[in-house]
């Protein structure tokens, strides 16, 4: 929590800056991916919600282990008529107390300290689904700036390519149908920039969310999207994640509870329980009685056995068989993740160097070439926008490429349960 507060002060402060100069839009929050993450862990109200049912747990394991209250118990006996209090006779106090067995207390509490683990499991398996969240709405915000980016330089492009074709019209080499295809070009672009305009804005309103701030204000990514390094052997952070997913600890505490559990179970059916009492009585007739005590044993006598070994026994020992069989069907789903999130993310970063080194090269090389043709009368307006179009589609998918591959590195992250930085590294792609 230390580290998540170091993270998230410097945005924290710029957001008490905003509501305290008055004037919410006009400051800006600049945020880094690591300090998105900190902040949404520290702002998400689910976490808030599973925080406080930790601490509803760490409460029922108390009152499990509690002592039962002591009880005073004043009796009137051999009353004469019914509400004739001042004519009994006998007049008895008592003051007693019931401990169970003492082991019961050993078991109560390994049962509460197990719930408390499962508890907590669940918070952090809520923390790393929160945290991996962010880490895909901050990309998102990157890279629908990205494709703005290169939808400015391509209404650049074909607003530049409309000029040469007009004045190429204009000296009467090039018909009139190039000139309109190039202003179709330039009016595709503007309506993307419009389009661009409405994912930029829904983007930072869901970043906005997730920290915890008025979906209107204004931010500022400072991060950029890269290529991601290269990624950890697959068998490492498999066995990581099969030690350390919250699922796997949370059915380990769930399956050690539910064999205390039925320790428990058979102890509250065998096992006494000790009863201390003290009772004096002021009747009258006994005055100067002396205080009387009481020690012994209650117990039950389960004579109908059968009831518990077909009842509250076969239900324990159940429970404990359902739970090692989901224990397997765990981490068997855990194995499966973190495979099916490694492929992912070995996937899409074989596309960002394949996109970054042979098609977005390829694109704008074809792009040169086509306009340089097109300036000496080699090609047709056509060749030169469907150049463009293609150099345009290049680099949209380079930038969802970059996004994704970022966004699967995170989704790992949360399958190993552990951030990659902890792993040797791989050896690159």
């Amino acid at each position: 929590m230390a580290a998540l507060a170091l993270f998230a002060g410097s945005a924290s402060a710029q957001q008490r800056a905003q509501t305290v100069g008055g004037d919410a839009a006009a400051d800006t929050l600049r945020i880094t991916r690591r300090q998105a993450i900190a902040t949404s862990l520290l702002a998400n109200p689910q976490l808030e919600i599973a925080r406080e049912q930790t601490f509803q747990v760490r409460a029922q394991r108390v009152e499990a282990i509690a002592v039962p209250d002591p009880t005073l118990t004043g009796t009137l006996d051999s009353l004469s008529r019914f509400g004739a209090l001042g004519s009994a006779p006998s007049r008895s106090v008592s003051f007693g107390l019931t401990v169970p067995f003492p082991d019961k207390f050993r078991l109560r509490n390994n049962i509460g300290n197990e719930n408390i683990h499962v508890s907590e499991a669940q918070f952090r398996l809520l923390q790393n689904q929160v945290a991996s969240q962010a880490g895909r709405i901050y990309d998102s915000v990157l890279v629908t700036r990205m494709h703005r980016r290169d939808l400015a330089e391509a209404r650049q492009l074909a607003a530049d390519f409309l000029q040469r074709t007009q004045a190429r019209f204009n000296a009467g080499t090039v018909p009139r149908l190039d000139v309109i295809n190039a202003q179709v070009s330039l009016a595709s672009a503007d309506n993307d920039l419009i389009g661009n305009a409405r994912d930029v804005t829904n983007a930072e309103a869901a970043l906005n969310r997730m920290l915890g701030r008025p979906l209107g204000l204004p931010l500022l990514a400072i991060d950029s999207l890269s290529a991601p390094g290269a990624l950890p052997e697959v068998l490492a952070i498999e066995a990581t994640a099969l030690r350390s997913r919250p699922e796997i600890t949370a059915l380990d505490a769930q399956l050690r509870g539910a064999k205390a559990n039925s320790s428990l179970t058979r102890e509250l059916a065998f096992t006494p329980d000790i009863t201390a009492a003290a009772n004096r009585n002021f009747g009258d007739n006994t005055y100067g009685t002396p205080l009387t005590f009481l020690l012994g044993l209650s117990m039950p006598i389960p004579v109908m056995f059968w009831q518990h070994t077909k009842g509250d026994f076969a239900e324990t020992h159940h429970r404990e068989l359902e739970l090692t069989a989901a224990l397997r069907d765990t981490r068997a789903a855990v194995a499966q993740d973190v495979r099916v999130s490694f492929a992912t993310a070995d996937a899409a970063l074989r596309q960002v160097i394949f996109i970054r080194d042979q098609l977005l090269p390829s694109a704008r090389e074809a792009y040169r070439v086509a306009t340089t043709s097109y300036a000496i009368g080699g090609l047709s307006a056509l060749d030169v926008l469907s150049a463009r179009t293609a150099l345009l589609a290049a680099e949209k998918q380079y930038a969802d490429a970059l996004a994704a591959a970022n966004s699967a590195r995170s989704d790992l992250e949360r399958a190993a349960g552990a951030p990659l930085s902890t792993f040797a590294p791989g050896v690159p792609k």
